[in-house]
């Protein structure tokens, strides 16, 4: 299987690497000529065609603004000098929709992860609209609630430079780890939904999510940043980037270290005799590459990989003290080649090979006498070839194929006696592969129609075909209306099927049927003043055997149906101050089996956030204010109480600030949970009192 993998790839890089040697006698043209109105490094051109993160700035007077505020290139005309600052310091907000997908696209750049004092790629997110995040920061591990549109981490695609790097593992440590990717080597991240599933996976049930990394160019640059904090809290991160001739490159390193000895209130997981925290502690280390070359002017080669390692204790709902370590290793490596066909700009051939892995390994006591490991090592080797072709005026055509064989070897090893006969060593691989193709007309000069179709072929689930349908219409220039739907489908992962879970004792199950159904947007964008704007969604989605756990053992649940609302308001009060308000309302409701009625568990009915910002001549001020329903507490439960319980809700405060030493340093403080009021953020698992966060952030 694998040889016949590797086979397809490279007849599929030969080709593309023909036709760069093919169009080495254009003349060269810079990546500044080539975008005039933005300039963006030729890596983000070449890297992720997928959401054209450009069109997000081309068009000023249709931007979102939130807080806080960043730095850009755009361009201004003149007769915007009395609104906007110059072009060096003109105001583009946090999040940005694009002016024409049938479904919002938000946009997080690095200067705003920074500013909000994110740390990880789960604390980004929790701030987007759609997201609900019910265990990041402080204390969280392996076990994060991460929930998109009442869409498990799961069944969301999330991916690195255009590349799936999620597993599609959910036994106990395997789960795609938001809290062990740092952000030192981020420059912006995506979200999108809608017909981007069928660019990007039939799974993509809740969205499609893209970490997009850094690239560099010109004099070599560093960056460093160091912080100290509660908790024995430390981050150091170092970046060092720059240009030689046609050759981009960049590097960093992240690491990030905490002990969370924090106190507990009684009843908390994992509350130790002292009342603090117990094996809470986590060490993160990062390790980022990138290259870039023009090979001439019509052909871009680039190579990303990253490295990551994670030392940590687990924490688990409701339990008793857990000695549970876990170590988190992953690497993540992409070889890419952009090609612009024929001699304009209406046709890009992108050619990718990329590997992915994961291994995790759970290892600790389970009582006073017996241990228990379990190991999971899931590897990925892919292939895309994918061709944006503009046909003609109002056509665009993006086709292509995917590539892609998965391999798990998987251990689970127990001295418990009554657990020993599990014991088991597994070895599994599965191929996909799938031909798409995505259409957009433009019919008329306010009405967009996008169509897709994703043919999908797997080696043990069969062949299957997920349409896709998109519209999006500008009634006037201050509001456009806009709706998709598509088809989704997902397998269920091999740890599922075939791997005993020794830290629950979860059982495999080898019958499991796919994920299937449909999801569904519909909403409008209001530009409500030039500085004010609003976006409005409805979404939806129907789930037909859903996965879960039933009596100790992996099954199809039944049907899910999914309901919900989603705001985001921003307003530029003016140069220096900007405010915004997002808020998401989620029903998932089971529709059958025994907990027919009930909410999905640990999915919140509600979450938002607002908050207001200052950045001027360098100084930043930033208040943020977070809310979380409470979520159901659906199993591991203490005596006393039921799986229809819910967990508080809280209502928190955070303060981050930049104060300026010279042009090229800061000084950086976080202050967390302003009130000083310790909270449950799931399953009694809580987020400390106050906290605080200091450091240096250097540019040179």
């Amino acid at each position: 299987m694998r040889v016949r993998f590797l086979l397809l790839s490279a007849l599929l890089l030969k080709a593309q690497f023909a036709s760069a040697a093919s169009a080495s006698s254009i003349e060269i043209k810079s990546s500044k000529s080539e975008t005039p109105a933005v300039n963006i490094p030729r890596l983000h051109e070449f890297a992720h065609p997928e959401t054209r993160a450009s069109l997000l700035l081309e068009v000023p007077e249709l931007q979102f603004t939130q807080l806080p505020l960043v730095a850009t290139s755009v361009q201004i005309s003149q007769a915007d000098a009395d609104v906007v600052e110059e072009p060096a310091e003109e105001i583009i907000g946090e999040e940005k929709r694009s002016p024409d997908r049938s479904t919002p696209v938000y946009v997080i750049p690095s200067s705003e992860i920074e500013k909000q004092g994110s740390d990880s790629v789960a604390e980004v997110l929790r701030g987007l609209p759609g997201f609900a995040i019910n265990d990041a920061g402080f204390g969280a591990d392996i076990h994060t609630g991460t929930y998109y549109r009442g869409a498990s981490i799961n069944q969301s695609v999330f991916m690195i430079n255009g590349r799936p790097f999620g597993s599609n593992i959910s036994t106990y440590h395997g789960g795609t780890d938001l809290n062990s990717i740092p952000t030192g080597a981020i420059d912006r991240i995506e979200l999108s939904s809608g017909t981007s599933a069928t660019l990007y996976g039939s799974e993509a049930i809740g969205g499609v999510v893209n970490i997009i990394t850094k690239e560099s160019s010109g004099l070599p640059k560093l960056n460093g940043l160091a912080q100290f904090g509660s908790f024995s809290e430390s981050i150091y991160r170092g970046q060092f980037g720059g240009s030689v001739g046609d050759l981009r490159y960049s590097l960093s390193y992240d690491r990030a270290k905490a002990e969370n000895d924090y106190r507990l209130p009684r009843g908390a997981a994992n509350r130790g005799l002292d009342g603090r925290l117990f094996n809470g502690d986590t060490t993160k280390d990062n390790y980022f590459g990138s290259f870039s070359l023009d090979l001439n002017a019509r052909n871009t080669l680039s190579l990303d990989a990253s490295k990551i390692t994670s030392r940590r204790g687990l924490l688990y709902f409701g339990f008793p003290l857990q000695r549970d370590r876990l170590d988190h290793d992953a690497v993540n490596a992409g070889l890419t080649l952009r090609s612009k066909l024929g001699s304009g700009e209406d046709s890009t051939l992108t050619s990718t090979l990329a590997f992915n892995q994961d291994y995790f390994s759970t290892y600790g006591p389970t009582q006073v006498r017996f241990f228990r490991t379990g190991k999971l090592d899931s590897q990925a080797l892919s292939a895309r070839v994918e061709h944006d072709w503009k046909t003609s005026s109002t056509h665009t055509l993006r086709w292509g194929v995917d590539l892609k064989n998965s391999s798990l070897d998987g251990q689970a090893i127990s001295t418990l006696p009554q657990l020993a006969r599990f014991n088991e060593a597994e070895s599994r691989d599965q191929f996909h592969g799938a031909l798409f193709a995505l259409n957009t007309w433009q019919v008329t000069r306010g009405l967009q129609i996008e169509a897709g179709l994703r043919q999908n072929f797997n080696s043990q689930f069969g062949s299957y075909l997920n349409p896709s349908v998109g519209a999006r219409w500008a009634a006037s220039p201050a509001i456009a209306f806009r709706g998709s739907w598509v088809s989704v489908h997902r397998n269920p992962g091999l740890d599922q099927l075939y791997v005993f879970d020794t830290v629950h004792n979860w059982q495999p199950n080898p019958d499991l049927d796919p994920e299937t159904g449909s999801s569904w947007t519909a909403g409008m964008d209001v530009q409500f003043a030039r500085n004010f704007t609003g976006q409005f969604t409805y979404f939806g989605s129907r789930l037909n055997d859903r996965l879960g756990v039933q009596a100790g053992r992996w099954t199809n649940i039944g049907l899910v149906n999914t309901n919900g609302l989603e705001a985001a308001l921003r307003w530029q009060v003016s140069r220096q101050w900007s405010t915004f308000v997002n808020y998401t309302y989620t029903d998932a409701k089971i529709e059958t089996g025994a907990e027919r009625g009930l909410q999905l568990g640990l999915i919140p009915f509600s979450v938002g956030r607002m908050g207001i910002g200052y950045d001027s001549n360098g100084w930043q001020f930033n208040l943020y204010a977070s809310y979380y329903s409470g979520s159901r507490r659906a199993f591991f439960n203490l005596p006393g109480e039921t799986s229809t319980d819910f967990s508080p809700s809280w209502l928190n405060l955070d303060l981050s600030a930049r104060i300026p030493i010279t042009s090229g340093l800061g000084l950086t403080i976080f202050i967390e949970n302003l009130v000083d009021r310790s909270y449950e953020k799931v399953n009694r698992i809580y987020q400390p009192g106050l906290t605080y966060r200091i450091g240096l952030q250097s540019n040179f």
